[in-house]
Parts: structure tokens; sequence; C-alpha cells
């Protein structure tokens, strides 16, 4: 089905359900290709250079050991991905990457780790469903 699928992978979020719908968008193609990104803030950057010493290297390499949850559940099914990290704005670094490539959906998870948030959507989740000019499937 689709071969080139944009995954914002934010770490707040729960993405338990989300590989098996992957597997579904893919229909488990071996020409399909998932893009996890995720952007290490600003002030993620500074904090960790001030106080740990830790450069964009280490910190994105401590977030793919993070997210191996993840990735070992899309190695189970057979999918293939590749992780990038940006460093800037969230809103900013998404919209750059979804005009940057040609990609035919996005994925992003809405379950919150948190259940005392008021607004269903998240501030991420919202900003990218109503500015992609590409479908946007958000899964709880």
């Amino acid at each position: 089905m689709y071969k080139n699928i944009l995954v914002p992978f934010d770490f707040g979020n729960s993405f338990e359900n989300v590989p098996e719908q992957l597997v579904k968008l893919t229909d488990k193609n071996g020409d399909s290709m998932i893009t996890i990104f995720n952007v290490i803030t600003e002030n993620e950057m500074a904090d960790n250079v001030k106080y740990q010493g830790k450069h964009f290297e280490d910190i994105a390499k401590e977030r793919v050991e993070n997210m191996k949850f993840f990735t070992d559940q899309l190695d189970e099914h057979g999918l293939n991905y590749k992780i990038y990290f940006e460093t800037g704005r969230v809103i900013n670094e998404l919209k750059k990457e979804i005009e940057s490539n040609e990609y035919e959906v996005i994925v992003i998870s809405n379950k919150r780790s948190k259940r005392d948030i008021k607004h269903v959507l998240g501030h991420v989740t919202h900003k990218v469903a109503k500015r992609a000019n590409i479908p946007v499937m958000i899964i709880k």
C-alpha cells in the first residue's frame, strides 16, 4: 500500500498500537520504508551539553536505545525503517521534514501516557493534522 511513511516519534506518547497499523499500511511490502523522526529541542540540547556534557551524537544514541521497545516490534514484523534525528523546534522541523520528502502518509501516536491532559489531541499532533498536505493517521 504505502511505500514512504513518516512516524514522528514522541517519548511522551505510547506507541503500543502503532506497529500493527504499520503492518497494515505497508501490507508487509519489502519496498516500504518507515522513517522514525525525532526532534531534539534546542533546550534539551543546551541542558544536555551544559549539565551532562552530551552532544548531538550522544543524545541520538541514547534515544535510539530508549525507542528500542518500538523498533524491536518493527523488526519482529519484518518492517523496514530508518531513524532520523533533527535539532530545533518540533513543529518547524516536522514541517521541513514533511515538505522536503515525498511521504505518502504520516502516522502519529496520540495515546498519552498521562491521563490528566484535558485536550484530546496533543499540541504537535493537532498542528501536524491541521497543516499537513498528505494523509495523517492518528493512532490511539
